[in-house]
């Protein structure tokens, strides 16, 4: 699903970033979807990458949590993108608790429907990327597509990339003098491949 060359025009992406340092910190997560929007823009893909932690996402598994809840925002930029993206780092062993209030979020999709019960989020393509220094790439990227899922999102085959820096230490993604080979082949896979699904999806998109 590799062949994306006629990706539809006006084509949008737009990745969700769950790092916990605000803006303006350097950040291996926002690093990451840098490069995923630089292989969608390889694609002709516009694409649109948000730092979730610089809005107040208030908790709640609804679409909108009232006053000062910034999440409606957020939610017409996802809804405006034929590829949604999730970018997170490892804590614990597990998504960053912004990534963890993202799907929370998401979770009020399910109750968004058109007149036949689809949800408005659906037939939009997935990728997930995860980095980190210690283990839990592999159970993230799981979780994480799987939710994704879950809410109507259509995950294209080989839809993620990773990177584990050795346990223990203080090296992070964005301190590497270039990012591994094997890495960035993955990200560029992930993009052509949910490119190439969302193109096919994009004539039965519902919202």
């Amino acid at each position: 699903m590799t062949d994306s060359g006629s990706a539809s025009p006006g084509l949008h992406a737009c990745i969700l970033v769950g790092t916990l340092k605000p803006s303006p910190a350097q950040s291996s997560s926002m690093l990451m979807a840098q490069q995923f929007a630089d292989a969608f823009t390889g694609h002709g893909v516009d694409t649109d990458v948000v730092r979730v932690v610089d809005f107040d996402v208030r908790p709640g598994v609804d679409v909108d949590m009232g006053s000062g809840d910034e999440w409606p925002g957020l939610r017409e930029r996802i809804m405006a993108a034929d590829i949604l993206g999730i970018v997170s780092p490892t804590w614990m062993g597990h998504p960053s608790s912004v990534t963890q209030r993202v799907l929370e979020r998401l979770d009020g999709e399910l109750s968004q429907t058109n007149e036949q019960g689809t949800p408005l989020i659906a037939n939009r393509a997935a990728v997930v990327g995860v980095v980190g220094n210690e283990d839990g790439a592999h159970k993230i990227i799981a979780d994480v597509l799987q939710a994704l899922n879950d809410v109507g999102l259509a995950v294209p085959s080989q839809a993620s990339t990773y990177w584990n820096g050795e346990a223990m230490h203080k090296v992070d993604y964005k301190d590497l003098p270039e990012p591994p080979k094997a890495t960035v082949s993955a990200l560029t896979t992930a993009a052509a491949n949910a490119v190439a699904l969302a193109t096919a999806l994009r004539p039965s998109r519902v919202g």
